[in-house]
Parts: C-alpha cells; structure tokens; sequence
C-alpha cells in the first residue's frame, strides 16, 4: 500500500465519483479505478460500490476513509517534523487542531503566519479537544483550535466562532423530509451519544436536551464527529453533533437544523498564558483577519 492509493481513495470518497476525482488528480478514470482495485486487494474488503452516477463508500470504506485522513495528516505531521531537525536554525511554532477542524483553519492560519514569516517552522498536530488542551498545558502545542476545556487555568482562550448544534442523521430517514427538527421528535429514535472525550460537546447537548424537558438514553456513543457519521449510516441512529460535521456527511448521511434556539458550542484558540512566542503574538494580532478568512471559506 502506497500514499498515493490513500490520496486517490479520499478524493474518490469526497467526490463521490471516480470521474470528478480522476479529473481532480489530473489522471483517467481506468487508472483510478485500478488503483482503488488494488487498494481493496490490499485492505481486502470492498471499500466502495459503484452506480450509475457515481459511487457510495461501504461501511468499510466509511471506516477506512476517517483512517486515511488520519494518516496523511500524520505524514504530514512527520515531513514536517523532520524538516524542523534538518533546518533546526529555524523558528518553530506548533499548532494544534480539534480533529476535523483542520480543513477550515489550518490553510488560512498557514497562509497568515507564512506571510509573514516565512522563514518559520510549523507543526501540526490533530486530535481530541481535552489531550490538545493538555499539550498546550504541558508547552507541547504553541497555540491550539479547541474547545473551551475546563480544569487548565493557566491556558487562555480566544473565541473564534459559536458552532450550532445540528441533527445528523440518515437521508432516507423520515424526519429527513423536514427542513427543521423539533427535541420531541427524538424521542423514540435510536440515539448516537457523545462520549466523554468530547466533554463540552457533550455537556452542551446533555444540558440542552435537559432544557428541553427530553430524557434519551443513547443507544450507541461516537468518541468525535469523523466516527459518528459512519456510525449513524450504519445504524440508522440519529445524533446532535456540531455544524462542523457538515463537512463529512455522505450521501447516506444528512443533517437538519434544530428549531427555535439551537444550542451552540465554542472554537477558541488556546494558548498558555506564559508563552512569549514572537509567532504567537503575531498569530493572536491577526485572529480578525483569520476568522473573517476562515468564515468566508464556509460561506
């Protein structure tokens, strides 16, 4: 198995059709459809079934795209690594990212810090909000895109945006057919909870479904967003997750506003409060200018 299939196989699975990914990746489409043959061989499951008008993932290939990310962002994250011990004269600056979140910010915060100084290391790391929160703590991570984590009070916090809370659920699902979903009408559903390495998601959720006179017990838990998704295809669940998931639904999956006052949880950046970075200092003076380009990307 080389990078190239993992490469190859997330642009099929984000297009949804080996015809746009070929024309993405500037190849043709019995190239690309060799490759994800041989990289179905390898993995030895069916990552993919093909249709007239594109391709849906299978469950295995849901499971295997979330790892595909996963590993390029770690090659990333090791090019990056050995490039700062190659260059070691260079400044370094670590960033971390609430895992998901790197497709929104990560560009715009490059493109600002490299702007201005380009002569500069960064490292990028990506994972759950309480371990990034830690490494900020511990000096691992300069500045982090997290949730505001509670007990670290010597981290802190910059708003970025508030993130409503949406419906996730199937797209064949009734309540699919309307344009917004009630609390009630969870009630009965077979619910996909947020476990507790995503505490303030989940307390945002628990407190909102509380406000709403709703008592569910979830039938399945999803650690973070990336892994609910396959999880709601697969078990026809439903779930409350913040808006960024809107950014892995597959055609299996949609989601739905909530009606009347959705709850909402916040991105910040994190950071220690003794940190002297020169960087930091610098990527905290243009967080106006980082929202803005980073909103403008969601629009």
């Amino acid at each position: 198995m080389e990078l190239r299939h993992l490469r190859y196989f997330i642009a099929v699975g984000e297009a949804g059709s080996l015809t746009v990914a070929a024309r993405k990746l500037h190849t043709s489409q019995p190239s690309l459809s060799r490759q994800i043959r041989d990289l179905e061989n390898e993995v030895g499951a069916q990552l993919l079934t093909r249709r007239a008008r594109g391709i849906d993932l299978t469950p295995a290939g849901r499971a295997f795209l979330e790892h595909a990310r996963s590993v390029l962002t770690q090659v990333e994250a090791a090019t990056e690594a050995a490039r700062r011990v190659a260059h070691p004269a260079k400044p370094c600056f670590s960033m971390g990212f609430l895992t998901g979140h790197e497709l929104t910010w990560m560009p715009e915060a490059l493109r600002i810090l490299r702007d201005e100084l380009p002569n500069i290391n960064v490292m990028i790391s990506s994972q759950y909000s309480p371990p990034l929160a830690d490494a900020i703590s511990k000096g691992n991570v300069d500045a982090g895109f997290l949730r505001r984590e509670r007990g670290v009070p010597e981290l802190a916090f910059r708003p970025l945006v508030k993130e409503p809370i949406v419906v996730v659920l199937p797209s064949d699902h009734p309540l699919a057919a309307r344009k917004a979903i009630s609390p009630g009408d969870l009630v009965g559903e077979t619910f996909v909870g947020v476990s507790r390495t995503a505490p303030v998601v989940r307390a945002a959720i628990d407190d909102y479904l509380k406000r709403s006179g709703i008592n569910i017990t979830p039938a399945h838990e999803t650690e973070h967003v990336v892994m609910g998704v396959p999880l709601i295809a697969s078990t026809g669940g439903v779930a409350l997750l913040p808006a960024y998931v809107q950014n892995f639904l597959t055609q299996s999956v949609t989601s739905r506003p909530l009606k009347g006052d959705a709850p909402t949880v916040d991105l910040v950046l994190g950071y220690k409060k003794s940190n002297q970075s020169p960087v930091l200092k610098l990527l905290l003076s243009r967080l106006d200018e980082l929202v803005a380009r980073a909103s403008n990307k969601t629009r």
